[in-house]
């Protein structure tokens, strides 16, 4: 006989492990924490309550440590909770609120994810949990036209089961929002352009970062053109290749994206954002001229054309450009632009 083993951190049973469909050491945070965020108006899902037990075998999920979905009880609304550790990162909090704040959401070149409201840990003065609209990957599913007609905006059930009903996003287009302000700081204008040390985020590739520049000050705001141009590079190049090696060329061949079919146009602007000179970097007013002219010179005919993934055989093709005609044409006759104003 053999007796079930303790948490060491909460003294309490350990329940069944992620291979048997139970909680997974990381969710344990959220599972000691669920009756108070409840008393603060949020409910988890079911299965971190504290006499929650698996009822299935095979439906582990894999979760960020920090970040978790809610559902907020004053009208069912979806919203997404993370934690954040203030000694870690100090100035996230007040970034965000500061984006968040009623002056800086009126302006509609506000872009940034809003903060619900702030919650304060009573036992750890340093933790603090910020709450967030539910959002969704800007990247997923992939993309289906040259004007970004991505099949987003999923009607989720509560418990994440069975398949999401979706449109394309020509039907309902979406807004996007850049959230995660942990390595964000505040600069003022006055100062004039500011120099700071390298903050390694999730994307290691910054020329100016490599070698002996990880410790030399640079310009903050260049650096973001470079991770936003690679963003583009990147990411779009990957939706577009379904093989893992043709996945690794697109991240360590700089050149890959010119190789992407049609989107050509795009191709200098992307060059010019990730160019190893941070100086050689156009501004980001530069960057919104010069795309802002680069669509208006785009045919609507281009807008709607579909993007073919690299490696799609002549059969998929045929498929996928005859699905892709009778949307175009349904798209037409009800009159929708290619590219229409996103929902408020």
């Amino acid at each position: 006989m053999t007796s079930q083993p303790s948490n060491p951190e909460t003294d309490a049973p350990v329940a069944p492990g992620p291979t048997a469909g139970g909680l997974a050491r990381h969710e344990y945070f959220w599972r000691d924490r669920q009756p108070w965020i409840r008393e603060h108006g949020y409910v988890l899902r079911p299965r971190y309550a504290p006499d929650w037990k698996p009822s299935w075998l095979d439906s582990q999920r894999t979760l960020v440590d920090t970040i978790l979905d809610a559902t907020q009880q004053s009208d069912g609304m979806l919203v997404t909770l993370k934690a954040i550790d203030t000694a870690v990162h100090p100035f996230e909090v007040e970034i965000g609120q500061f984006l968040s704040s009623e002056q800086s959401t009126k302006d509609p070149r506000n872009h940034c994810v809003r903060i619900l409201e702030v919650l304060q840990e009573p036992s750890e003065l340093n933790k603090s949990m910020i709450v967030m609209p539910f959002l969704k990957k800007f990247d997923a599913p992939d993309f289906l036209t040259n004007r970004d007609d991505w099949r987003g905006l999923p009607s989720f059930t509560r418990d994440f089961s069975g398949w999401a009903r979706h449109c394309s996003r020509t039907e309902r287009p979406p807004r996007y929002f850049y959230i995660d302000f942990g390595l964000s700081r505040k600069c003022d204008p006055a100062d004039g352009p500011p120099l700071e040390l390298p903050v390694f985020g999730g994307d290691r590739t910054v020329p100016e970062f490599q070698e002996d520049g990880y410790d030399v000050p640079a310009d903050p705001f260049r650096t973001d053109i470079y991770y936003l141009g690679n963003l583009i590079r990147t990411t779009f190049s990957k939706a577009s290749i379904r093989t893992p090696t043709l996945r690794c060329m697109a991240y360590t061949n700089p050149e890959y994206l010119q190789e992407y079919r049609g989107f050509e146009f795009i191709e200098q602007l992307v060059a010019d954002m990730v160019q190893s000179d941070p100086q050689k970097r156009p501004t980001i007013a530069e960057v919104e001229t010069r795309f802002d002219a680069i669509s208006r010179e785009l045919s609507w005919w281009k807008l709607r054309t579909r993007l073919v993934y690299k490696d799609e055989t002549v059969f998929e093709r045929a498929v996928l450009s005859t699905v892709h005609f009778f949307r175009t044409a349904k798209f037409l006759a009800k009159r929708r632009p290619p590219i229409p104003t996103p929902f408020p």
